[in-house]
């Protein structure tokens, strides 16, 4: 099960779980959609590929919360 991380690592904007607009790597490393582009989709951390991070809503959500730890690295 995806981590579902609370913020672009990158800029800090928050990335809700249940809203499109994160993209991850394998290793789940999370930014927002400015910054996958700005980095040709490409992980800062392990060189990865960044993909659409799915989204979990409803039941899924409140029984699988997403993370709050942040990871924004200032």
């Amino acid at each position: 099960m995806l981590e579902m991380r609370p913020d672009c690592e990158c800029c800090g904007v928050d990335l809700p779980a249940d809203e499109a607009g994160a993209f991850i790597c394998s290793f789940e490393c999370t930014f927002c959609a400015a910054c996958a582009e700005a980095m040709d989709d490409r992980c800062l951390n392990c060189r990865g590929e960044l993909m659409d991070r799915p989204t979990r809503v409803g039941k899924a959500l409140m029984a699988s919360p997403a993370s709050t730890e942040r990871r924004h690295k200032a």
